[in-house]
């Protein structure tokens, strides 16, 4: 009797043993592709900085489809889709409140490139 739950306790420890050795070992098939920011040269102008007169200016060397506008805590405040991609955008915000917001700028390509801007209230 000794002898066999010895056995079966024996059998279960493996078991457990090998289930636990899979699952630390376990590595993916696939290397994941990582692209760091010297791959991609991406010239990118926002003026004036720090933004006053309620508007501001992106100058890139790429085709922008697409503009967006967040404030510090994530709310959108603007957003835009270009039909016809341009290099050359103004942007005009309506009544900004003064701080921090983050500009996400999407290429015709699929890139895409987050800046920061400040706005500050008007002299």
């Amino acid at each position: 009797m000794k002898k066999s739950l010895l056995f079966i306790f024996f059998i279960i420890l493996t078991i457990t043993l090998q289930a636990q050795k899979d699952t630390i070992n376990i590595s993916p098939a696939f290397p994941k592709k990582d692209i760091s920011r010297n791959d991609v040269n991406i010239k990118v102008s926002i003026y004036p900085v720090p933004v006053r007169e309620n508007s501001f200016t992106i100058k890139t060397d790429r085709d922008v489809s697409f503009v967006k506008i967040t404030n510090i805590i994530g709310q959108d405040v603007y957003r835009v889709q270009y039909r016809n991609p341009q290099q050359l955008n103004r942007i005009v915000l309506e009544n900004p409140k003064r701080g921090m917001y983050l500009v996400t700028i999407i290429f015709s390509d699929g890139l895409r490139v987050v800046k920061k801007i400040m706005v500050e209230e008007a002299e």
